[in-house]
């Protein structure tokens, strides 16, 4: 990675005198490793939870929370990091963050029952949910311009080679080792990680004063934890009757968002905000923005019934399932650098209208795919393995397309002094966008396949058919995201702007 200049962009919050290009290499360098690990944790446990259920003796629902309660911690801490990024140095965030998530992956992999796996996660979310964020703002801050679409384009591999490889490497160990040995494996490289921050990390800003309104901090736990729970809800709701009315928590996160937007409007002006929401007034930033929600939809949406489909209607087992999805996801890493250094050349325009049509035909195909469960003994990529891996790397390499060019204009677009609350937006509206489209994908599964049993279809063949109607409303999401593309800016219109 080359930082060859430093934009220039005077805010009380850098330092007096500018770190050096080494330094910032460093501490991007380290962030990003630190996020890999992150990422690879948020999917290493999708394909636990049958595991869990029988060694910690806990039902379906009991284990889901190990996931729940992460979501809803990411929810809630990431808007107020807006806020930390501005009140402490990025030392001090590093550190703090790689504690929280080496202290939570220690706790995890020693706990004795449900409890404590669970506080461990949530310690785990915690560090996660600052750590993006505080990469983000450092890249935007630091990098110049011209140069930001290839850092994003190494920000891009960490988000999607380590999800790619999780359910493999879960898969892996779980079929030899027991599952505290997903902990185990990742607590030397967290705690690395610590140690070589703690001896390198050097601050790249100063502190400055942020008052905290904690008003805000409740309204948008409230708000953005209600939203994700109960999406979450809508989706267990179609399969079994929930504790909690889905609707419930919705409305009372749609309330406290409502009266959050209004507190953030009213505060934003004497800079006491804990998100500031002036992003928004940068028509580049909501374009790109809106755009990445729905494809975040649609991508979301598709990891989840992806699997289920391979393993509940082909039969294949975790480890053929990662293994079929890893060249996907191995693809979108090795050619986001290229997309990023295309997006410094030409901008954003010629790169996310073709990516947001090839996932459109990717998702359309998912519709197509044969429902016939797979016989005898599983061999690695036959014809139509081979399908689904040409299909879900189209996918991937046409969401790569839209995120890197995407996320580095609309991040890049904002005023320097609002880069902290631009990421912290970005990172919160992801994950509402993931839950959203997680909910909406196995609701239309769950309620396509019940119809289709009580009509008299088989349950394998009732399972596909729900799943292939969830990728016609994922076709419908690339179709929206396509459209929307069309709005946004060409690069020089994005430079005068």
């Amino acid at each position: 990675m080359s930082i060859d200049e430093r934009p220039s962009a005077p805010t009380e919050h850098l330092q007096d005198e500018a770190p050096s290009t080494r330094v910032v290499q460093w501490v991007i360098g380290l962030m990003l490793a630190a996020t890999f690990v992150m990422v690879l944790n948020e999917t290493i446990m999708s394909v636990a939870i049958p595991r869990l259920m029988v060694d910690l003796g806990i039902s379906a629902s009991t284990a889901q929370w190990l996931t729940t309660a992460f979501m809803l911690t990411m929810a809630v801490v990431i808007p107020t990091t807006g806020f930390l990024l501005r009140r402490f140095s990025t030392r001090s965030v590093f550190i703090a963050a790689m504690s929280l998530f080496t202290g939570g992956t220690l706790l995890a992999s020693l706990a004795p029952g449900f409890g404590v796996l669970l506080a461990g996660r949530v310690l785990q979310a915690s560090g996660t949910a600052v750590m993006a964020p505080l990469l983000l703002t450092t890249v935007l801050t630091f990098v110049p311009a011209h140069r930001r679409g290839s850092v994003m384009g190494l920000i891009t591999i960490v988000m999607s080679v380590a999800p790619a490889i999780g359910p493999t490497l879960s898969g892996a160990i779980l079929e030899h080792l027991a599952w505290r040995w997903m902990f185990l494996f990742m607590l030397p490289i967290a705690a690395l990680a610590l140690v070589v921050g703690i001896a390198l990390v050097r601050n790249v800003t100063t502190p400055a004063k942020a008052p905290f309104d904690l008003p805000s901090v409740v309204l948008s736990a409230v708000a953005f934890a209600g939203l994700i729970y109960g999406l979450n809800a809508i989706g267990e709701a179609a399969s079994h009757e929930t504790s909690v009315p889905p609707w419930l928590p919705i409305g009372a996160g749609a309330m406290a968002l409502f009266l959050f937007v209004r507190r953030q409007l009213a505060l934003q002006e004497t800079e006491s905000a804990l998100l500031d929401l002036r992003p928004f007034r940068t028509p580049a930033f909501t374009i790109g923005i809106s755009i990445l929600l729905v494809a975040m939809c649609a991508m979301f949406g598709t990891i989840v019934l992806l699997p289920l489909f391979l393993q509940n209607v082909w039969g294949l087992s975790t480890l053929e399932t990662g293994l079929v999805m890893l060249p996907g996801g191995l693809v979108m890493g090795s050619a986001a650098p290229l997309i990023g250094a295309l997006s410094d050349r030409v901008g954003p325009r010629p790169l996310a209208a073709p990516g947001a049509v090839a996932a459109t035909v990717a998702l359309l195909l998912l519709t197509t795919l044969d429902t016939t469960p797979a016989g005898g003994e599983w061999l690695l990529y036959t014809d139509r393995e081979w399908k689904v891996v040409g299909i879900y790397t189209l996918l991937t390499v046409g969401l790569s397309c839209m995120i890197t060019p995407l996320m580095t204009s609309a991040l890049g677009s904002v005023p320097v002094h609002l880069y902290s609350h631009a990421s912290a937006i970005q990172n919160t509206l992801q994950q509402v966008a993931g839950a959203a489209g997680t909910a909406l994908f196995v609701t239309v599964m769950t309620r396509t396949m019940t119809a289709e049993i009580s009509s008299g279809q088989d349950q394998a063949l009732a399972l596909s058919t729900g799943i292939q109607g969830a990728f016609w409303w994922g076709t419908g999401f690339a179709v929206l995201a396509t459209a929307l593309s069309l709005f946004v800016r060409r690069r020089e219109e994005s430079d005068q702007g």
